[in-house]
């Protein structure tokens, strides 16, 4: 009797239906299969499924328009391969991009944080053609003196270095282009802590003589000190004064292209003013044909006048001569600031000493050539 009762409560099993619960999943059979499997892959991060590679002119607007990443290896590997690009290809080619296209995407990169970033980008303009800086000097010029006073010690020292660059390849330009002389001298004293106040005892005591020509402002009887009474100080950015080094090079570089003598605009061409006036001796009584002659050593002998640009003051003008920009370094005060400064760091000798007399010697002769006294020898 127990086997059959136990059979027959066996057998009811199979008909009984189930009663599922809300939200738990049905039971699986005894006798199921799992049949689930998972597949690994490898993913390219640059993947092409064309048959040709890009071309040359792609591949460089691509990494140009990499230049604007968050990323700072990505924007210091875009700037790499575009300096390889201009290196690797023949100098007599033009860039695969024209530089005014350029320009937009690298400017921003002179204030950017990461030293790398910087260090690719001075490269990149070394590799861009010379005759193409020339024409853009006037765009660089804004980004150079923002990053010439920039709250970060190690922005201003690129930023001297890209200016140290652009006055060995436009030299000329960079100072006689609008703001180039007056707002680069200002950055130049801010940088090294020279900065004199527009109401300074260098700026009273300048003063006009009768024939018109500007007296420089006599020298401080307090050594090495600046408009506030203290202490003419650098500012140093990094070990050792290094920095301060290359901004006095750089310096004398730039003073060297304003009122040098090697880069005097306003010296003409001898030899072509004496076979103007042989050409044109039927013009009497004008005998000094050549001094109303257009001259051809400005590009723009007219741009000066500024006929259809804004109004611009004293800071922002352009001053193309070199007897101009030496007024305006007299007039302003320039001349007893850098002087009073280069008294401070001749007196710390080495590499610093050496430094200021580099910018000592251009003053000496700018004013000894055009003041007609030489005879200073205080450097």
């Amino acid at each position: 009797m127990g086997n059959s009762a136990k059979r027959k409560k066996e057998k009811a099993k199979d008909f009984v239906k189930p009663k599922l619960k809300v939200g738990k999943a049905k039971a699986k059979p005894d006798n199921f299969t799992d049949t689930s499997f998972k597949s690994k892959a490898i993913t390219l991060t640059q993947q092409s499924l064309t048959l040709s590679a890009p071309s040359t002119s792609t591949q460089f607007t691509h990494h140009l328009s990499l230049l604007s990443s968050k990323s700072d290896s990505q924007r210091r590997d875009s700037l790499a391969h575009l300096t390889t690009t201009l290196t690797s290809q023949p100098s007599h080619l033009p860039p695969p991009q024209p530089v005014s296209l350029m320009l937009p995407s690298l400017l921003p990169l002179i204030l950017d944080s990461a030293a790398s970033v910087r260090g690719n980008l001075l490269k990149f303009f070394r590799a861009l053609p010379e005759n193409d800086i020339r024409d853009h000097v006037g765009t660089l010029m804004p980004y150079i003196r923002a990053g010439m006073t920039h709250l970060a010690a190690e922005v201003r020292v690129s930023s001297v270095e890209i200016l140290g660059w652009l006055v060995s390849v436009a030299g000329e330009e960079v100072v006689s282009v609008a703001g180039g002389w007056v707002k680069t001298l200002n950055c130049f004293l801010s940088v090294l802590g020279w900065h004199v106040e527009a109401k300074s005892k260098w700026t009273s005591l300048a003063t006009t003589g009768s024939s018109g020509t500007v007296t420089p402002a006599p020298k401080s009887t307090s050594t090495g000190s600046n408009s506030n009474g203290g202490k003419a100080t650098y500012g140093k950015a990094g070990a050792k004064g290094r920095p301060q080094v290359r901004f006095l090079s750089v310096m004398a570089e730039f003073l060297n292209a304003g009122i040098g003598a090697a880069h005097s605009p306003s010296a003409m061409d001898t030899s072509s003013d004496s076979e103007g006036e042989n050409a044109y001796m039927s013009t009497f009584p004008i005998t000094t044909f050549s001094s109303h002659r257009i001259p051809n050593s400005i590009a723009s002998p007219y741009l000066t006048l500024n006929l259809f640009g804004a109004p611009r003051d004293e800071e922002g003008e352009m001053y193309e001569t070199r007897e101009d920009r030496w007024r305006v370094f007299v007039s302003r005060g320039f001349v007893g600031a850098v002087e009073n400064g280069l008294e401070v760091a001749r007196g710390e000798g080495g590499e610093t000493g050496r430094a200021s007399a580099l910018v000592a010697k251009v003053l000496k002769n700018a004013r000894g050539e055009l003041e007609g006294d030489g005879s200073d020898d205080e450097f």
